[in-house]
């Protein structure tokens, strides 16, 4: 019998809501991340999930949902029944598995989820909230009998759950500082946790414009098809229009992507590297990638969601992602008017390295509670920004119990010309997406 923290099953033992099967799996296993692959493994092997579909993996630090995103939108415009499993979710979990751009229907995860569970017992092993969902989600994709699957890393690479499926292309977007307690203190050690979605003889395309000499190691030591930005293949920006280039191709008056950030060539680039590598089992012609690029949509990666004020919104977590943040606001910098951050954040990440990033570019900070086992109270985003140098002489500083009312405060208080950046989790834009009725 299953039975959740609320107590509530179905009279077959069966849970009939996704948030009871959601709050089941929050208590299921002792911790919330628990690295390596061996208890995954064993009920992945129960439950017969041999993929015969292309695989594509994405890692890294920061744009991994970017990639995913123009991948997704390329192989579907090209015609491709297309899986993608992402995370974390904004808004409900159904968006974390994508078939043909739609979340999953909620009876489709409820087999998936009742299928992994049966082979947990079977097995007599406990899994992560990760690891069970990875698997309903290729569960799902094999039920639903896709063309071709993107999968992104959840954290680090190697001892990650969806790397327990051997991908035909892993693509690693960035390193950079993150989950240091898991994967490291130094980009040389996270690289290496990150370039564990290597294979043997399979392509592993690398975005990172500086990368760790560990990833180039460990590419040459299991004989992966290393191709890195600006050696093996790259781009060229033009007004309106880019470039990319390949050490057997050219592309030329390509489309900007439709998604927002001076990041995203080196995203866009990485996506037709990687397709020009997986050419033999995916055909995509440059119709479908200038349509893809044009048409792709990822919520909560400076999504500006209104003009006057100018409102955006961005997942960003870590001090690359900020500092990456500050470069796209100095790029649409307003001629006058003011900055409001609506900011809250989890409490184990660098809090205070994303401030430093970004408080050049800040008037008002409106800090807000997360409403998340792990999120940090805004007594302790207070003690940061005081410890920054923020003084209330140069910004005004407000606290708020909840991330919407910070936001409803931006709202009444900014004139048409100034600006607001609601940042610093998924939680954080999920609740002004929701507040919006997204």
């Amino acid at each position: 019998m299953t039975v959740s923290k609320t107590g509530a099953i179905s009279p077959d033992g069966e849970f009939v809501d996704l948030n009871e099967w959601l709050t089941y799996l929050e208590q299921l296993h002792p911790k919330s991340i628990d690295m390596g692959l061996e208890r995954i493994d064993q009920v992945r092997t129960a439950l017969g999930l041999i993929p015969c579909f292309p695989m594509i993996i994405v890692g890294g630090t920061n744009g991994k949902g970017s990639v995913c995103a123009m991948l997704e939108s390329i192989l579907a415009a090209a015609g491709y029944h297309v899986g993608c499993y992402t995370s974390p979710h904004l808004i409900r979990y159904n968006e974390r598995i994508r078939i043909g751009q739609r979340a999953v229907a909620e009876e489709q995860l409820l087999k998936a989820f009742k299928a992994v569970e049966q082979a947990r017992i079977e097995t007599g092993v406990s899994l992560t909230y990760f690891e069970f969902g990875t698997l309903a989600a290729m569960h799902v994709f094999m039920a639903k009998q896709i063309d071709v699957a993107i999968l992104e890393v959840g954290l680090g690479g190697r001892l990650d759950a969806v790397n327990i499926f051997d991908a035909d292309c892993a693509i690693l977007t960035s390193v950079d500082l993150d989950h240091q307690d898991y994967l490291g203190d130094s980009r040389e050690a996270i690289g290496y946790e990150k370039a564990g979605i290597f294979r043997q003889n399979k392509p592993a395309v690398c975005a990172d414009a500086v990368l760790p000499l560990s990833v180039q190691r460990h590419a040459q030591e299991i004989g992966a098809e290393i191709r890195m930005v600006h050696q093996d293949f790259g781009f060229m920006r033009e007004t309106n229009q880019w470039r990319f280039w390949s050490q057997h191709h050219r592309r030329h008056a390509l489309p900007m992507p439709a998604l927002h950030g001076r990041k995203q060539l080196y995203n866009a680039s990485a996506c037709l590297m990687a397709l020009e590598l997986l050419r033999e089992q995916l055909q995509v012609s440059m119709h479908a990638v200038r349509e893809g690029l044009l048409n792709v949509k990822l919520p909560g990666r400076f999504q500006v969601i209104s003009v006057q004020p100018m409102v955006v919104l961005d997942v960003l977590h870590n001090p690359a992602a900020a500092a990456a943040f500050a470069d796209n606001l100095l790029e649409m910098a307003p001629s006058s008017g003011k900055t409001y951050a609506v900011f809250g954040m989890l409490h184990d990440k660098d809090i205070a390295g994303v401030v430093e990033e970004l408080k050049p570019h800040i008037d008002n900070w409106l800090i807000a509670t997360i409403d998340a086992p792990r999120g940090a109270h805004a007594d302790e985003l207070m003690q940061i920004l005081n410890q920054s140098e923020i003084t209330r002489e140069n910004h005004t500083i407000h606290e708020f119990e909840d991330v919407v009312s910070a936001y409803v405060f931006a709202c009444e208080h900014a004139g048409k010309n100034d600006r607001i950046c609601v940042f610093g989790s998924f939680y954080t834009v999920g609740a002004i997406l929701r507040h919006h009725g997204e």
